[in-house]
């Protein structure tokens, strides 16, 4: 039995994938504030044209470009693992594998987009990017892309998280990075928010609306915003994981998966892993696609499907998403990279098509699911991880119930290191479950009740 499943080099992908082409209807476009469609030019002054060209693709491949390759040889490709260990803690005749990103030099998935979009945008002539992060795996991945490729670097964290993990500021700052707490008072919208709600616990939201701020009144025009999930591009760039899991699948003798999960804050990490396998279920494959949120931030599981910004100072076009609303604040969990209002377009329309089966858990099911893991596989994962591995369990409890021997894979996504304060809390009981009310989501979405609805 092999325990893990490794490529060589020369096997990793040559081309991301792009769901764009094959979803059964084409995602609806982006809407600018008069409620008609943007063109490409709309986006130019926030990110390069390079990427804008990704952005708007319906290409179903994209070639990635040598030089970007080589920089992801320091760590892809990434291991596939059997948690043989798990498997016999649950006594369940299911096969359990895991697709390990924590071994990345940031220890989550991220730098799986941020060295291709630092790379374009110097390509493109940009000399510093701004951006956003939620509990500092993206900022942190950001601060090592562009150490690597000589691009500054700032970063806009939730505040919450800023107080909640204060080594992975330290983590932009060792790559080079500045990390301010959001909302701050170094742009308007972060003054705005200040002057109305100062002890607010911030949002992505707030962290976006700064970034795009910060990086669109740079008068040298050298300054572009990055963004770490939800966009297309974002997407495209993280599908490498799920091709090379296929691959893995393949060597390890499995000729068919039946159940495909991983965490979703604002989709990138899901969309990785399972944007290749939703390919396949678009074309037959008998297959459950689950993306799994915290019940505190139910964007796919409550949410409606509506246009909305992406963030709170209304910088970014609509979106067609699921979404809690612009404004909404979430509660302080320590899965910060689960606290988005919204979710990919793509992610959404896949859930539209049913395509993917949304699910939300608890936090201490999650923590509980977590402490597991790490005492049977060893690993102690990342808070947002800890939501995977909890269906994970599900999956594979219902595989014993069922007495079928499925083949489950869930995404990894990041090592709990920088996070353990929240492990420390759970352990001495003082972690507790909050799930949105239907009054305070309604309170939410009354921020977009009169923006352009999407046709039926």
């Amino acid at each position: 039995m092999a325990y893990k499943v490794l490529l060589n080099e020369d096997e990793i992908p040559r081309q991301w994938y792009n769901l764009a082409a094959d979803l059964p209807h084409p995602p609806l476009p982006p809407l600018g504030p008069d409620g008609n469609p943007i063109g490409p030019e709309a986006l130019a002054p926030v990110f390069p044209m390079n990427l804008i060209e990704q952005e708007v693709s319906s290409e179903r491949w994209i070639d990635i470009p040598q030089e970007i390759l080589e920089i992801l040889y320091r760590w892809r490709p990434s291991p596939l693992h059997r948690a043989v260990h798990l498997e016999k803690a649950l006594g369940t005749p299911a096969k359990i594998y895991y697709k390990n990103e924590s071994v990345s030099p940031a220890g989550s998935h991220k730098p799986n987009t941020a060295v291709p979009q630092a790379w374009y945008n110097k390509q493109f002539g940009i000399k510093k990017l701004t951006t956003e992060t939620g509990a500092g795996q993206w900022g942190s991945a950001l601060s090592f892309a562009c150490s690597l490729l000589g691009l500054e670097c700032k970063v806009f964290m939730v505040r919450i998280s800023f107080d909640q993990k204060p080594f992975r500021k330290v983590m932009m700052e060792t790559w080079g990075g500045t990390c301010i707490a959001s909302p701050s008072t170094e742009t308007q919208a972060g003054r705005d928010v200040l002057a109305q709600f100062p002890d607010t616990p911030g949002s992505l939201g707030i962290a976006i609306s700064e970034a795009i701020e910060a990086a669109v009144t740079d008068a040298t025009g050298q300054t572009r915003y990055s963004l770490g999930s939800v966009l297309n591009h974002v997407m495209l760039h993280q599908t490498i994981i799920g091709l090379e899991a296929k691959k893995q699948l393949e060597k390890a003798g499995e000729k068919k998966v039946d159940v495909v999960i991983a965490c979703a804050g604002g989709g990138s990490n899901f969309a990785g892993l399972a944007f290749p396998f939703v390919n396949d279920k678009i074309h037959g494959a008998d297959i459950e696609i689950i993306p799994v949120e915290p019940a505190s931030c139910p964007t796919m599981t409550k949410a409606p499907y509506a246009y909305d910004h992406g963030d709170l100072a209304r910088m970014t076009p609509l979106l067609a998403m699921h979404t809690l609303g612009h404004a909404f604040i979430p509660p302080p969990i320590h899965a910060g990279g689960l606290r988005y209002h919204g979710m990919a377009p793509l992610v959404s329309r896949a859930i539209v098509e049913g395509l993917v089966r949304p699910e939300s858990i608890q936090q201490l099911e999650c923590y509980e699911a977590a402490i597991t893991f790490a005492r049977t596989e060893g690993i102690i994962v990342a808070p947002e991880t800890s939501h995977a591995v909890a269906s994970a369990i599900r999956a594979a409890r219902q595989a014993k119930e069922e007495g079928k021997e499925k083949v489950i894979l869930f995404g990894l996504s990041g090592h709990g290191l920088m996070d353990l304060l929240g492990y420390q809390k759970y352990l001495a009981g003082q972690l507790t479950n909050h799930e949105l009310s239907t009054a305070d989501m309604a309170k939410s979405l009354n921020a977009i009740k009169d923006f352009p609805k999407i046709p039926a």
